[in-house]
């Protein structure tokens, strides 16, 4: 199948519940990616107010929650993985973790920081002009957008692969790229595979729909 004939198939709750049930989570890696934690270790505002799309099983919203942050949002479109999340951080011991189920591309709010951790790689690329208008939306501004891309391709999908000049080209079109190189920190099974990505909100407010 192409990716136009497979994009409603991803997205919908429907294929993720089965993929959090039947444990085909193969880009889980049980852990807080170490880029990103090199990254939260260096932020000293602990008020931030921070969104994690398509969180998956949320160790950065744990690791923020257990340094001291205070407004962790996380959002997920599979009612499976959300309700198994509402466990894992009941509110009682991490009240500073909000949960949303839901579709990213419909989020209503204002974040100053963004975390990408194999959310956009999930997506059908023909979506990927939205998630950065979509990013645009939500950044306030000051607001940064922070995360790792895959730098190859795959024989399946998903996830969907991509190359640093496309990346390039897709996040110069509404944010401001501060930051867009080979990730030097990778865990062993990415080495040489991940981009680390920092962008700003930008001004610009015109997407083009045909990259």
């Amino acid at each position: 199948m192409t990716p136009l004939e497979t994009s409603s198939q991803f997205l919908s709750a429907e294929y993720w519940d089965n993929r959090y049930r039947t444990g085909q989570t193969a880009w889980d890696i049980g852990s807080i990616s170490t880029p990103l934690k090199t990254y939260i270790d260096q932020l000293t505002n602990k008020n931030l107010r921070i969104l994690i799309p398509g969180a998956g099983n949320s160790y950065e919203a744990r690791y923020l929650a257990q340094n001291g942050f205070s407004n962790i949002v996380i959002i997920d479109i599979s009612t499976a993985l959300t309700a198994a999340l509402q466990t894992k951080f009941r509110t009682a011991d991490y009240p500073n973790i909000t949960i949303i189920t839901g579709d990213f591309f419909t989020l209503k709010g204002e974040y100053d920081l963004i975390l990408e951790q194999t959310f956009f790689c999930a997506i059908n690329p023909i979506l990927r002009i939205e998630y950065v208008a979509t990013m645009q939306k939500l950044l306030s501004n000051n607001g940064r957008l922070v995360g790792l891309l895959f730098n190859k391709t795959f024989d399946s999908n998903p996830p969907f692969g991509g190359n640093i000049e496309k990346y390039r080209q897709l996040f110069s079109n509404g944010l401001r790229i501060i930051r867009l190189e080979p990730c030097m920190n990778s865990i062993p099974a990415r080495n040489g595979s991940e981009l680390f990505l920092i962008a700003e909100k930008s001004s610009q407010t015109d997407f083009i729909h045909h990259l």
